[in-house]
């Protein structure tokens, strides 16, 4: 990478809702612009130098054609800010910061604001055919099915969609549904418990919805148990009698947004910002598409080959839990220790807390650089899988102050 250092002053994300929960009303923009104007008035002159608004986002629609900047108007920033909006499925959020991350450090960019907002309860339903008839035979589509089935390309459709894919990990890693239910478990608890402790106060930004004040994420059930969970039929057990995968051992559908500001060290000291972290660098890694969950792993191993660190120089670890079987075959590739397993999702993760695809990269960046912050540690790591056969992973390190 490039040695210029690259810092992220901000860290702001809404709760998240769960499907059809208490943001269902509410649009991408709707879940986005409070946390925009909430970054921008925090001094006056980021928006004079802001150049630039990324936005991840896996389920746009043409109300929002380019939501990144569509968002910088509705925001009211000026009109000399620029937006566009990326799609790297799971990773979104976390491509866009890592956009911001490459425009800063090849100059062509100092200030920028980078995340993702989501709402799947709003994914709209489609149709390829109607404008030109065949009303009698219309068919709606679902966008977060197809999405899923043709995350592989149309010529290799996936049926199952990312589901099959975690089965299939759960056969070539043998892991059990058993282990699977523990782990949704866990998630749900440690979540539960980071709720009850203030652990996200610093990092939430409550929205105000039909008169009433979201302040807490919708998604985790501290109550569940692994009785509860393990009553549960699998998906596709009428395909696949041997399946495993649950809704209560998967990641949730979910509607958030979540965005950090991104900025150059002359930025930095021109504003006076503070800086929360630095990116210190990053890594793309491409596997089979019927294994996508298995992602995270040569993309950590090829951060920590880049940056000379190794697991046991990461204070805290995050790999997003699309689904409990794919985290667990991560980390057994990994060759995970129980020390390293202590430093994993200490707060819950996509099981517990959700996945608002295109806004969960940003709200783990937030969330992570939150817990380094409290907990004054020094290194962070993320990961995430992405459909159609990716991983991706960030380190970043905290700024004491």
């Amino acid at each position: 990478m490039n040695s210029s250092k690259v810092f992220i002053c901000e860290a702001i994300r809404t709760p998240i809702g769960k499907l059809g929960g208490i943001f269902k009303s509410l649009s991408p923009l709707d879940l986005a612009v409070p946390l925009i104007q909430h970054i921008t008035q925090k001094n006056p002159k980021i928006a004079v130098h802001l150049d630039e608004l990324i936005v991840g986002q896996g389920y746009g629609t043409a109300e929002a054609a380019n939501i990144g900047k569509a968002l910088a108007l509705d925001s009211g920033l000026p009109d000399h800010v620029c937006g566009y909006s990326v799609d790297r499925r799971c990773a979104s959020g976390l491509q866009a910061i890592i956009d911001a991350t490459m425009m800063i450090q090849t100059g062509k960019a100092n200030l920028i604001i980078a995340g993702g907002a989501e709402s799947l309860s709003q994914a709209p339903f489609y149709s390829t055919s109607i404008r030109w008839g065949g009303f009698g035979d219309l068919q709606l589509k679902d966008s977060l099915k197809y999405g899923r089935v043709f995350a592989n390309g149309q010529k290799n459709p996936i049926q199952g969609g990312m589901l099959e894919t975690a089965e299939n990990l759960r056969r070539e890693y043998n892991i059990t549904r058993e282990a699977q239910d523990k782990w949704a478990y866990l998630s749900h608890q440690k979540a539960s418990k980071a709720i009850a402790a203030g652990k996200f106060k610093n990092e939430i930004l409550p929205l105000k919805v039909k008169g009433k004040i979201i302040d807490t994420d919708e998604h985790p059930r501290a109550d569940t148990t692994l009785e509860q969970l393990a009553a549960l039929k699998p998906v596709l057990f009428k395909n696949d009698p041997e399946s495993t995968v649950t809704a209560g051992n998967s990641s949730g559908q979910n509607d958030a947004a979540a965005f950090c500001l991104i900025a150059s060290e002359q930025m930095v000291a021109e504003l006076n910002l503070k800086p929360l972290a630095e990116i210190v660098d990053w890594s793309i890694a491409g596997v089979p598409s019927a294994m996508m969950g298995i992602g995270p792993v040569p993309a950590i191993q090829k951060v920590l080959d880049s940056t000379g660190l190794s697991l046991d120089d990461i204070d805290r670890i995050e790999i997003n839990e699309a689904f409990a079987a794919q985290l667990l075959a991560c980390t057994q590739a990994l060759n995970f220790s129980p020390i390293e397993f202590e430093k994993l999702n200490v707060h819950g993760s996509g099981i517990s807390l959700g996945h608002p695809i295109g806004a969960t990269g940003a709200r783990i960046m937030t969330t992570l650089i939150n817990e380094l912050q409290s907990s004054k540690l020094d290194y962070g790591l993320i990961s995430m899988c992405i459909g159609g056969g990716q991983g991706m992973a960030v380190v970043i390190k905290n700024i004491h102050h």
